[in-house]
């Protein structure tokens, strides 16, 4: 059970306190600790859940996949979430911490679906509800379940902004024969990088709330996107496939002076650190966690890829020290083992 400290956690977190729903809670001065996740089964054991909620974060975020619904029943979708909230390592978890998440394509509703996925009202319905989305957030009267919070750690402020990349993207572009690196690309390649900009992969509306967003005055700013931000092109789901789009988003970041962004991300079942070099602003670093029960044969290339990969299931954490100035990012895998750690001086995460 909760205790009191936990529980005012999580009604401040959840609280909508101005009408943009930014969410405040308070955490442990001194260290702020982000633990996150993707792509589970509801039909296995999840014993990642369980060392992640041992190691007592502030958060745990679900980065998408976690449930594997691809359906287009909404009974189906709904029996497949209470299978996984029915799971002792998913409860042991929600009452250790507050859970924050957002979805990817197989909890969305389809294996790689985009906008045109015809249910994604009903399956949205359907993730505010068990996700426990108070009444009143802007996501019940909006498109798509994009949202940001506010931690505060003493002085400190950590905004963690979750992305919603499948209500409004378009569709991916099909590799359809163009020529390719046939020793990097070992395997058959599924999509190929949209050359003009007439593609989107989060829509104009979501654009513009980002860069509300990212002016609000903040110390740490996590961004949660289910698909992988930072990696080169590999043939398949990732922000490669859309690189205007990827670009518009460096040139945010960069252009609202927005300090201490590090991406958070998940799909492709191994983890892995990418770190992406941008003109005119500071390394922008992608801590790719996703194996709560999936795994994969292999790690495809990446030519931004620091550490990893970790084919074995795992969890991510972000951990801020506050008074050292140093963010740690790191892997652990079901076994309790860490795997691999980064250090960034804090410092590094500024430029302006």
């Amino acid at each position: 059970m909760k205790n009191q400290s936990l529980l005012f956690l999580l009604l401040v977190l959840l609280f909508s306190c101005n009408s943009q729903a930014s969410k405040e809670a308070t955490t442990t001065p001194g260290v702020t600790r982000i633990a996150f996740d993707s792509c589970g089964s509801q039909d296995q054991a999840q014993p990642v859940l369980r060392l992640a909620a041992e190691q007592q974060p502030d958060v745990f975020v679900f980065l998408g996949d976690n449930i594997y619904g691809d359906t287009h029943n909404m009974d189906t979708l709904r029996n497949k979430y209470d299978r996984w909230m029915a799971k002792p390592e998913y409860k042991v978890l929600k009452d250790s911490t507050t859970i924050l998440a957002t979805w990817d394509d197989h909890d969305y509703g389809w294996n790689d679906s985009g906008r045109h996925y015809p249910e994604k009202e009903a399956s949205k319905a359907i993730f505010l509800d068990v996700f426990e989305v108070p009444e009143g957030d802007e996501r019940y009267s909006r498109p798509g379940i994009f949202t940001d919070y506010m931690l505060q750690a003493g002085d400190k402020t950590v905004q963690i902004i979750l992305l919603d990349t499948r209500t409004f993207r378009d569709d991916v572009r099909p590799y359809e024969g163009q020529e390719v690196d046939t020793v990097a690309f070992h395997y058959d390649l599924g999509y190929w990088p949209y050359e003009t900009e007439d593609s989107t992969m989060l829509g104009e509306a979501q654009w513009e709330w980002l860069g509300k967003v990212l002016e609000k005055p903040a110390d740490l700013r996590v961004i949660g996107s289910s698909t992988q931000f930072g990696i080169s092109y590999n043939g398949y789901e990732a922000w490669a496939n859309f690189p205007h789009e990827q670009k518009r988003m460096l040139e945010l970041i960069k252009n609202k002076k927005a300090n201490g962004v590090v991406f958070i991300s998940g799909d492709v079942h191994y983890a892995e650190i990418s770190k992406v070099e941008y003109p005119g602003l500071y390394p922008i670093y992608d801590v790719t966690s996703s194996g709560i029960t999936s795994t994969w044969g292999f790690a495809t290339p990446n030519d931004n890829r620091i550490q990893g990969p970790v084919m074995e299931n795992h969890f991510g954490m972000l951990e801020m020290d506050w008074k050292k100035k140093e963010l740690r990012m790191k892997v652990i895998d079901a076994e309790g083992q860490k795997r691999f750690s980064e250090d960034i001086d804090y410092n590094a995460l500024v430029n302006w």
